[in-house]
């Protein structure tokens, strides 16, 4: 009888022993194509059958991706290097307009105020309306605060525009103190008044505000409209809330604050909605002296370099 050529042929395919001691493939483990959800063709790079296929892998920065992960997030497949050293198509960049950017520009704003202002020094905050004009009663009586504050050792910090606050930095430039503007910008520019020794600008209003809390040892507030309003009542919060120390909050002008102190006493402090203690935080005058007097007492607490009353004459 002859034989079969299989049966001779170890390689050959039949069903032979040889055939049948062929380890089988694993059909459990997952190859590259399965992996990654893609189909095995001739040019899909699919592994042999027994061999497990790397799961495709890119890094970028400090993030590890895998199967495909980069473009469910968008994440571009250029290097971090690369993305920094395109130019970009022309035109604005859409990232300039992005929430990562705009917080790296609100930190430089901090930045760049904390550095400017770290060495001030004893300090006032003066408030008031943009819109009072040079010569008015209210102008002059924020000139003569500030020029007597300025005499007695405190820098003034304006908003740097003009009215009340071109006022303050002027009587500051004429008592010889350290004249300072934090400047917003607005849709409407508004330029840094002429008497500003030391300007900085800002775009956004809590970074400017942080600084006029910051670094002052008072905040003096001539009538104002909406902005001086916003700046009284966030200082009141603060010193409420504990966020701050308790430092002076001093409203000039009797016959414009009175109607809004006497709406607190009337009608905010018998609906619960505020203490005595609260009302107390604001002092009321029409006179330099006195605002000089509150301003001096309290800062002499937190400063050495404040001089004494006789020094000054």
């Amino acid at each position: 009888m002859s034989t079969r050529a299989t049966d001779r042929n170890p390689k050959a395919g039949g069903d032979g022993a040889s055939a049948e001691r062929a380890p089988a493939p694993d059909t459990t483990r997952p190859t590259k194509a399965a992996d990654s959800g893609q189909g095995a063709g001739p040019s899909s790079g699919a592994t042999a059958a027994g061999e497990t296929a790397p799961t495709p892998e890119r890094r970028s920065g400090r993030l590890l991706m895998r199967r495909g992960v980069g473009e469910r997030i968008g994440k571009p497949e250029t290097t971090e290097d690369e993305q920094l050293l395109e130019r970009g198509p022309a035109g604005r960049p859409a990232f300039l307009d992005s929430d990562p950017w705009r917080a790296l520009r609100i930190l430089s704003e901090f930045v760049e105020g904390f550095d400017a202002l770290a060495a001030v020094g004893p300090a006032v905050t003066v408030f008031g309306s943009a819109r009072t004009p040079e010569g008015t009663p209210m102008y002059e009586l924020a000139r003569t605060i500030s020029r007597r504050l300025a005499e007695s050792g405190f820098a003034i910090i304006t908003g740097g525009g003009p009215g009340i606050m071109e006022a303050a930095n002027r009587g500051c430039r004429e008592g010889g103190g350290l004249s300072i503007g934090c400047n917003i910008e607005l849709p409407h520019e508004q330029a840094v008044n002429p008497y500003v020794d030391l300007g900085v600008e800002f775009r956004y209003f809590f970074a400017r505000k942080t600084m006029f809390v910051k670094y002052a040892d008072a905040f003096v507030i001539l009538p104002g409209g909406f902005g001086t309003l916003d700046e009284l009542f966030e200082s009141l919060t603060l010193i409420q809330t504990g966020k701050v120390r308790d430092f002076p909050v001093v409203l000039v002008g009797r016959d414009y604050w009175k109607g809004i102190i006497d709406w607190m006493r009337d009608v905010q402090l018998p609906a619960g909605a505020i203490a005595e203690s609260d009302i107390n935080l604001l002092k009321l005058t029409d006179d330099p002296d006195e605002v000089v007097e509150i301003v001096r007492s309290y800062a002499a607490r937190s400063h050495d370099d404040i001089p004494a009353e006789d020094e000054l004459r």
